[in-house]
């Protein structure tokens, strides 16, 4: 499974100046629709309009073959369709493919033009969306970096069975199984007495906990991501009081995390943390409403343009459902702006939102009746006036 970080958003900006075809599609991760290939033949369906769309460009057809070849395979890969997410992102062009399987709902939509289109995925970095979700097992441990649409797993070598046990001391994994089997009642019993034994057994799980927290370290140092832990409630608070981690989030994902699947992990985590997820984003928005109608502010997108060139743009609220067809002349600092697709039109929305996450800015997708401006489909909020 291909998901999406910061350098693979680089890498689709930097291809410019060819034929670039962008491809979004909504999948199922099970169900009927899995079984009979409906997305797999949605993208058939999309190709052949594609296909006809560059033809009419006046696109080479040694191009249009080179561009095809990759979406074609992908088509007949029949293991790749029966492992997806909610969402599928292609990226083609003559000498690149790349494909995303991603927890977003797209709705279906091609583009072509000589540029990448990103607007759908631009709010996956955008804001303090970013999390670590740690699945949490006496006999197991895994990481996980996430936002809101996507997760994935993270390989940590300090985590690996063998260097947890020469941080312990001892095969963690083998002896809790070999509790395990001892005990019919499940490990919880070890907590009901007092017994020397049992006190062994809460020392080993502290032992074994410090190791992680340790191991951990090696990723989550400087960081400020909060990190979610996914265990049984009675876990949780020996973690607690192990962890050093100064971003632990304060609420645990409750129950055996080997119940869920890696996006199932996901939808739970969020559901806890997503509030603090949306601060940076509620925040732009205040700040948009304290200041609208100055020089910090702008709603017309032939003044936002030019601010998006100088680097002035902080944030960026696009009308999630809308597009802006035109031209940006970076000379002249000009816009035209035309009704519908042009020959040489692109969408202005999408080259916005690349120039201000490439200058380190916020975009967010906004809904039509929650645009802070209602006249306008692009709000920015300015960095200075």
């Amino acid at each position: 499974m291909s998901l999406m970080d910061k350098k693979d958003l680089e890498r689709l900006l930097r291809v410019k100046g060819e034929t670039c075809v962008s491809i979004f599609i909504p999948t199922d991760r099970a169900g009927k629709n899995v079984l009979e290939e409906k997305s797999k033949l949605h993208l058939k369906s999309l190709w052949k309009d594609i296909e006809s769309k560059l033809q009419k460009k006046g696109v080479v057809e040694n191009k249009i073959e080179k561009i095809k070849k990759p979406i074609l395979e992908l088509i007949e890969d029949s293991s790749f369709w029966r492992h997806q997410s909610d969402g599928l992102a292609i990226y083609a062009a003559e000498n690149f493919f790349e494909k995303y399987t991603l927890p977003i709902h797209f709705e279906a939509h091609t583009y072509v033009a000589n540029e990448f289109y990103i607007k759908p995925l631009v709010p996956m970095f955008s804001g303090d969306e970013r999390f670590y979700i740690l699945a949490l097992q006496l006999a197991e441990v895994e990481l996980y970096e996430a936002t809101r649409y996507s997760i994935g797993k993270v390989e940590v070598e300090d985590l690996i069975p063998s260097r947890l046990e020469e941080r312990v001391g001892f095969d963690y994994k083998e002896k809790h199984l070999n509790f395990r089997s001892q005990n019919s009642g499940g490990e919880k019993t070890v907590f009901h007495g007092h017994g020397g034994g049992e006190e062994e057994r809460k020392e080993e799980i502290n032992r074994y906990f410090r190791a992680i927290d340790k191991g951990l370290d090696s990723v989550s140092h400087n960081d400020h991501a909060p990190l979610v832990v996914a265990t049984q409630d009675y876990l949780f608070p020996i973690y607690q009081k192990v962890n050093t981690y100064q971003h632990l989030f304060d609420q645990v994902v409750p129950g055996n995390p080997s119940d869920s699947d890696m996006f199932g992990l996901h939808e739970k985590a969020l559901k806890l943390i997503d509030p603090v997820l949306r601060k940076t984003r509620l925040d732009k928005i205040e700040e948009f409403k304290n200041l609208n109608k100055t020089e910090r502010t702008g709603t017309s997108i032939t003044d936002i343009l030019p601010a998006v060139q100088q680097g002035k743009v902080d944030t960026l609220f696009l009308e999630n459902r809308s597009e802006i067809w035109g031209h940006y002349d970076k000379y002249k600092m000009e816009t035209k702006i035309h009704e519908q697709q042009q020959e040489d039109s692109y969408s202005l929305m999408n080259w916005a939102a690349k120039e201000v996450l490439t200058q380190g800015g916020n975009v967010f997708l906004i809904p039509k009746e929650e645009m802070l401006s209602q006249d306008s489909q692009m709000n920015a909020l300015y960095r200075f006036s």
